[in-house]
């Protein structure tokens, strides 16, 4: 099961990395950057992404999921989510599945392409056998789910409605909950299924599109659909990304021994200003998440307050991609109150530097203890790419050890037959900034930006 739920996390980031060019579209068709047709079409082309998110989570899902990677297990979901709405708007017109409907047909295809793609059918048959077998099987299941969704999904609805008002009726408490656990999460991967919930699906709002109603679910959904009440579960990680983590980090910096310090500048300063700019977090948690776990129990706490703080002050913000500099730039006339963000941030910028400073000084956390030597270092940047991956291979007990290989945005992924035995010094003198090993059978690599490359270019030589 937590296999399962973790391959679910990492092909949720196929679809939402379509996020980020879809919310700066919307923005430019607002009307207040540019008017007429050049508004109009930017307006479009954004709505277009957001009113087919289910299409894209489905496509996207089932993408992730496949052991190759191979397009005929996307091209299934696609027909598949055609299929199953078409039933069950058949049945009940006024169903709304949300994106639910995508996770559910992209998961179901995903399996169906990695249990059925080498299937062979009876010769007459031939044609249909293998990959081509895959869509026809998925547009059956789908038929089924339709049927099923058609009959029985307003069960599901209240108990979705349930949760949303018990979350909403909690306000700043409900709020808290959210920012904690989805830090809390992020060791194991698990956070974008939580992150699904609360941004995709709680809460809808309904506006007129072209003379139709249309229903948005979820806080970045309905905050980019123009919902006034949107923006509560998104405000608050500004704070944290733009302010909280950069003072960390500069916390972190001046509690490192001297003899380090030239080096871990070097590192925290990149993976700081990453946070900043972008709001990408994961290479800057790693470096402390396991060697400091106190501290990283800290950060979440402090994370959930500063959701709850922030709607407490009716701060209403939110982003395409993460709370980042480019996202507050880009999305600040459709907040309320975004500039509150500013005195806020800065108010817990000194919290975290204090509380990260002292806990630091006091436990006598080590955080930089285990750091490779120069020579290491040097050695490792000098490395071509294609002997890095090798390296990377070697460490994972050689290529009879790989089962499969993916990544997501910052993390390799890697299935192998046994990651008992694999040493986490070596992965750290290849760059790594942190190293999961969440079940025997599996390991979780953070290297940053470049965790999509390495991973291809492990599968070129596994396959060569």
């Amino acid at each position: 099961m937590f296999n399962s739920l973790q391959k679910i996390g990492k092909a949720l980031m196929m679809p939402i990395a379509v996020l980020p060019i879809a919310a700066i579209l919307l923005r430019l068709g607002f009307g207040d950057i540019f008017s007429g047709d050049i508004a109009n079409i930017m307006k479009t082309a954004g709505e277009a992404i957001f009113s087919n998110l289910d299409l894209i989570f489905a496509i996207g899902i089932a993408y992730g999921l496949a052991k190759d990677g191979d397009g005929a297990s996307a091209l299934s979901a696609g027909i598949g989510v055609l299929i199953a709405k078409s039933v069950y708007l058949e049945i009940d017109k006024n169903l709304n599945t949300g994106v639910f409907i995508g996770i559910i047909i992209g998961i179901v295809a995903g399996y169906i392409y990695n249990r059925f793609h080498t299937i062979k059918l009876p010769q007459f048959l031939g044609f249909f056998g293998g990959k081509r077998f895959v869509p026809i099987l998925t547009s059956l299941v789908a038929v089924l789910i339709g049927v099923l969704i058609g009959n029985f999904w307003h069960y599901a609805e209240s108990l979705i409605q349930s949760f949303s008002n018990a979350i909403i009726s909690m306000q700043e408490i409900g709020t808290f909950l959210y920012g904690f656990l989805n830090r809390l999460l992020i060791p194991l991967g698990l956070h974008h299924i939580l992150n699904s919930i609360f941004l995709f699906q709680l809460g809808d709002y309904s506006y007129i599109k072209d003379g139709v109603e249309v229903v948005a679910n979820g806080d970045l959904n309905r905050f980019f659909a123009g919902d006034k009440s949107a923006g509560v579960y998104m405000a608050g990680f500004y704070i944290v990304m733009m302010f909280g983590l950069p003072s960390m980090a500069l916390a972190i910096y001046l509690t490192t021994p001297k003899k380090y310090r030239k080096r871990v500048g070097a590192i925290l300063a990149s993976v700081a200003f990453t946070s900043f700019l972008t709001g990408i977090t994961e290479p800057l948690e790693f470096l402390f998440m396991f060697e400091a776990p106190l501290l990283y129990l800290i950060h979440a706490i402090l994370t959930g307050l500063a959701l709850a703080i922030s709607q407490f002050l009716d701060i209403h913000h939110g982003f395409g991609f993460s709370a980042g500099f480019f996202d507050y730039i880009i999305n600040y006339k459709l907040a309320q109150k975004p500039l509150l963000i500013i005195p806020l941030g800065a108010i817990f910028a000194i919290i975290y530097f204090i509380v990260s400073y002292y806990t630091i000084k006091l436990l006598n956390l080590k955080i930089f203890e285990n750091i490779v030597d120069e020579k290491e270092e040097k050695n490792n940047t000098s490395s071509s790419k294609s002997n890095r991956a090798l390296e990377f291979i070697e460490a994972l007990g050689g290529r009879e050890n790989i089962v499969s290989t993916s990544a997501c945005i910052t993390r390799l992924r890697m299935e192998v037959k046994s990651s008992k035995d694999l040493d986490d010094n070596l992965f750290k003198r290849l760059g790594a900034k942190g190293v999961i090993k969440p079940t025997n059978n599996s390991i979780q690599i953070v290297l940053g930006a470049e965790a999509e490359k390495i991973a291809g270019e492990i599968r070129e030589i596994l396959k060569s």
